[in-house]
């Protein structure tokens, strides 16, 4: 007898349909499972065996095959535990017939409890969008997938009580749709750093548009600082673009029942040690990296220099086209990378290069080194840069409060609110998504800007993306400004903010 239950699986962020077939039939006792199924779930025999026996039922004797279609896509994970072990089931009579309109996922242990899983959210999506009515889910990614639109999410804690509630001798009660609610609490303040009130304007020019930054400064200077305090001055997270963040996020198993959804902006900060799989995703199994964990967020990295060059190369097509694609033997998968670059240096390897003190004691053939690490079209693609210097005794004694996070983010949600008007036939969020044609329509400058823009474009050498950057910082900057158009002050401030180069500093 065939029994066909409904499930999902994931292939990147999204997820898609996998009809679980299980047929039983006479010979000698045999348990298959096929459907390109990985190591975990082959594994599943074992958990769905030994969960039949402790819950009480006889574990069909014959042969049982179990195909998970389509078939020619590589399963992954402990999701098809819960669905097999219903197909079998119901296959052998001992249970009553699955609704068509129920799909299943869950991982079981050998006495029958649920447990979670990766990817419910992207799975719940994938289920409203397949006409599927009811999901069940592990107790403890029920609240994550209960943010999906259109379908009733039930928790399911153990077997026996699904069972029950599918024999309508004991009812589970569906989850409400959850409802999203922007989350800034807790955020560091930026009234808590004194002075550097340059870099602030910077870092709020660039939130303002979601252009890139680079800050470089000797040790102590208050980088790290300010750049911990960008998320709460980001503009407020939509749904959609929580929705997004959580799907990656999930995923790579990092949402939890105490955390279902991802409620402010992400803020990735990894160590320079780190690997280039662990910054761009990777593995037999694909996982998303910390670019793309940092999708509709921050990605600072501190100490740029210190990271590997193979790492930072990766960084320049996700910087250019918003994703990333990790190709194995199995197959491509992409994920989405949409995000603000926010770095952080010194401009020698001590670190004190400049400094009043004259404490800098590397010699300029290692200075010049030490900043070459960084290569040029990645700086290119950077769009604003800012020198960070030490503070002055009186800055810092100063108790004089300085302006709150809350100021600074009403004016980056305005700015915000006239480029999501103006781009709202064209997909995009910000000034610093704008095509060559956008730019050519909202980036006009008048007969000063353009004779400021050439000269500057001779004298600094600029290449074309860089020319590109610029207008539209100017662009961002007019927005803050509530100007319609770019005007002389606004070009000017951006060309201030590309004139700094790390890599040119001489000794």
């Amino acid at each position: 007898m065939t029994q066909k239950i409904r499930s999902l699986g994931l292939s990147g962020i999204h997820g898609y349909e996998v009809s679980v077939e299980c047929f039983l039939a006479g010979g000698l006792p045999n348990f298959d499972i096929v459907g390109l199924p990985d190591a975990a779930v082959k594994e599943a025999r074992e958990r769905v065996r030994a969960a039949i026996k402790t819950c009480g039922f006889n574990f069909p004797r014959g042969r049982i095959t179990v195909n998970l279609a389509p078939a020619d896509t590589k399963k992954v994970g402990t999701i098809y535990d819960l669905p097999v072990m219903l197909g079998i089931l119901a296959a052998s009579d001992v249970i009553r017939p699955i609704p068509k309109n129920a799909a299943f996922i869950g991982e079981l242990s050998l006495s029958g409890d649920v447990r979670p899983v990766y990817g419910a959210l992207p799975m719940a999506v994938a289920a409203q969008r397949e006409g599927i009515e009811e999901l069940y889910v592990p107790g403890e990614n029920a609240a994550e997938a209960a943010y999906a639109d259109n379908i009733k999410v039930y928790p399911v804690s153990h077997v026996l009580e699904l069972l029950a509630h599918l024999d309508g001798r004991q009812h589970i009660e569906p989850l409400p749709t959850q409802v999203f609610q922007v989350n800034i609490n807790g955020l560091r303040d930026f009234s808590e750093v004194k002075g550097q009130e340059t870099v602030k304007r910077a870092l709020e020019i660039a939130v303002a548009g979601g252009h890139n930054i680079l800050m470089s400064g000797p040790p102590g200077s208050g980088k790290s600082m300010l750049a911990s305090r960008i998320p709460s001055i980001f503009p407020d997270m939509s749904r959609q673009e929580a929705l997004e963040a959580t799907e990656i996020h999930s995923i790579a198993g990092q949402t939890s029942s105490k955390k279902p959804i991802i409620t402010e902006r992400p803020f990735r900060a990894p160590h320079h040690t780190i690997s280039p799989i662990g910054l761009s995703g990777g593995g037999s199994n694909p996982k998303p990296g910390e670019i793309s964990l940092a999708h509709n967020g921050v990605l600072f990295l501190d100490e740029l220099p210190e990271f590997s060059r193979t790492a930072l190369e990766i960084l320049r097509q996700p910087m250019e086209e918003g994703e990333i694609t990790i190709s194995r033997a199995a197959g491509s998968v992409s994920y989405p990378s949409r995000f603000m670059l926010v770095c952080a240096m010194n401009p020698c390897r001590c670190g004190w290069y400049g400094h009043p003190s004259n404490r800098c004691r590397c010699s300029m053939a290692g200075g010049r080194a030490y900043r070459s690490r960084i290569s040029g079209p990645l700086l290119d693609r950077i769009d604003i840069f800012v020198d960070v210097p030490s503070l002055e005794f009186d800055e810092l004694r100063r108790e004089a409060p300085a302006e709150s996070s809350q100021s600074i983010r009403i004016r980056v949600n305005e700015a915000r609110m006239i480029q999501r008007k103006r781009y709202q036939e064209d997909k995009i969020q910000c000034n610093a998504r704008m095509n060559l044609k956008l730019l050519g329509k909202y980036c006009r400058l008048d007969s000063q800007c353009e004779r400021m823009m050439k000269a500057a474009f001779e004298r600094l050498g600029l290449t074309a993306r860089s020319h590109d950057k610029i207008l539209r910082v100017a662009r961002t900057i007019a927005d803050l400004d509530k100007s319609v158009d770019i005007k002389v002050n606004h070009l000017a401030e951006a060309l201030q903010y590309r004139s700094f180069d790390p890599r040119m500093e001489d000794y």
